[in-house]
């Protein structure tokens, strides 16, 4: 196959006859006709009309290759299939032993004891929890697409369109679609980062460890106040252990949480037995003298028992082997345009990994979150595949849902949408439901809500998009129903009230 722009260059004819009976067609190499990102990266634009005579796989060529294998590359898979590019064209390589699943799943159910009705696959093989069709391994045998496992991409050779992968394979592509996502931030071994007993959760390989340490543990540290320590202590909680969250933060889930919302959390959690250690910086891990971790020093020259310990302090995005192809120095990961394309033609990268210009907002920036990879793999194989150019307008969404297990007192379910800045108003007293709304310049930005209705759940990205005009006084007086009512913003917000009108 040859290289892309060695196609694009071609000058006496836009078609090129490729062995194997694929025909590939390019036009002439343009400049984008809509704004470029706030970056120094130049993009070229990138259209491909494919015409294939057979549908049996070429011993060295792919037309379309996806390299990874989480959400993004489940739903870019569906998409595929979608626009009938799947069968005999595509095909995906992952480092995982196992077809691309949902991996919030693996914080939020998989930890749970057997008595607790744990999540298991198949059951959440992508893409059922956008509800789509379940997508095990044979879905991918039925549609056509080829698929190496445990084989991760050690080397690229771009010039040539080629791929190494761990064993040994060349494989040749024609478009190529990274989607590797991330990998969890580690101690060093030198502090006891690699010691038996302490755990990192990325993958069902990491979920099946830490499981096996939790069935023998009796007191677990948790390092890390974010998403994956307050999941997995909800799930330490349902194994009735003795649960300690260490973080040098102030409050749980600092990016995001104001204080007085994470307060609310931490005395939940406090209430099911888990302890915390704010503000604290540890030292080392120490092992025990059978070798597993034993105990947790912080820099104060305390420490804590520990027989389980799971480190969760962030991850970083997994750009190796891809660093050529061009990385963003500030946000990190592989930039890319609004359409999901780098700066060399034919290359694109989606999910985690993806640096984006976040249009609502105006910068870039990458999302570490199963919404946005869902969603950045399906407008990247849309606009790949057919005239699609619309940029990619996303709208930031978090959400947890912790203590969902059989016996818990309360289970917790919070969504996120829009940008955290500005000045906040909270009501509600988290009996159940309590709201914060993050007010900039006299518009709303943010909304968060727990324990919300669906109706009020299905406002939030409505409000957050829109940034209605907020009269801060009057929301501060407002009930936890007046304030999503959609009529309690109307008549502030022009755009807001068309929106109502639509959605009516």
């Amino acid at each position: 196959m040859f290289p892309v722009r060695r196609l694009m260059m071609a000058a006496a004819s836009n078609s090129v006859s490729l062995k194997h009976g694929l025909s590939l067609w390019c036009p002439h190499s343009g400049s984008f006709s809509r704004a470029q990102p706030k970056s120094s990266v130049s993009f070229r634009s990138f259209r491909r009309s494919y015409v294939v005579a057979s549908s049996a796989f070429a011993n060295e060529n792919r037309e379309f290759v996806i390299v990874g294998g989480g959400n993004a590359a489940g739903y870019a898979a569906r998409t595929f299939v979608e626009h009938g590019m799947a069968d005999g064209r595509l095909c995906i390589v992952t480092k995982e032993a196992f077809a691309p699943y949902e991996r919030p799943a693996l914080t939020k159910g998989y930890l749970f004891p057997l008595d607790k009705k744990p999540a298991r696959l198949p059951g959440f093989h992508t893409c059922v929890g956008s509800g789509g069709e379940r997508q095990t391994p044979e879905w991918y045998k039925d549609k056509g697409i080829e698929t190496f496992y445990q084989d991760p991409v050690t080397g690229i050779d771009i010039e040539n369109q080629t791929l190494k992968t761990n064993s040994g394979k060349l494989l040749k592509y024609g478009a190529l679609l990274i989607a590797t996502g991330c990998t969890a931030s580690r101690f060093p071994d030198r502090i006891g980062g690699g010691l038996p007993g302490v755990h990192y959760i990325r993958d069902v390989a990491d979920a099946d460890s830490l499981i096996s340490s939790l069935e023998k543990a009796k007191k677990v540290v948790i390092v890390g106040g974010g998403y994956i320590g307050m999941e997995v202590a909800a799930a330490a909680v349902g194994w009735k252990l003795d649960t300690t969250i260490i973080f040098p933060e102030n409050h749980l889930l600092q990016r995001l949480f104001t204080p007085s919302l994470a307060r609310k959390y931490e005395e939940f959690y406090q209430e099911n037995g888990v302890k915390f250690l704010k503000g604290a910086s540890i030292k080392n891990l120490e092992a025990g003298a059978d070798g597993r971790v034993s105990s947790v020093r912080l820099e104060d020259g305390s420490s804590i028992e520990a027989d389980t310990v799971v480190i969760g302090i962030g991850a970083k995005p997994a750009v190796s082997p891809f660093e050529q192809v061009g990385l963003n120095s500030t946000v990190g990961g592989i930039q890319v345009d609004g359409l999901f394309r780098t700066k060399i033609p034919g290359i694109f990268a989606v999910g985690d990994v993806a640096a984006f210009p976040l249009k609502l907002y105006d910068r870039v920036t990458r999302v570490e979150h199963v919404d946005h990879a869902r969603r950045s793999a399906q407008h990247c194989v849309k606009s790949l595949l057919t005239a699609h150019t619309q940029i990619y307008d996303y709208l930031p969404y978090f959400y947890s849902r912790v203590f969902e297990y059989e016996g818990s007192p309360r289970k917790i379910w919070w969504q996120f949408f829009g940008d955290n800045v500005g000045e906040t108003v909270e009501i509600g007293n988290f009996d159940p439901k309590i709201a914060t709304f993050w007010i900039d310049s006299g518009k709303l930005k943010g909304v968060l809500l727990e324990s919300g209705s669906p109706e009020e759940f299905e406002l939030l990205p409505k409000l957050a998009r829109f940034q209605p005009s907020v009269d801060k006084a009057k929301l501060q007086s407002a009930s936890s129903t007046e304030m999503f009512d959609i009529s309690f913003f109307l008549g502030t917000s022009e755009s807001m009230h068309k929106q109502n009108k639509q959605s009516c």
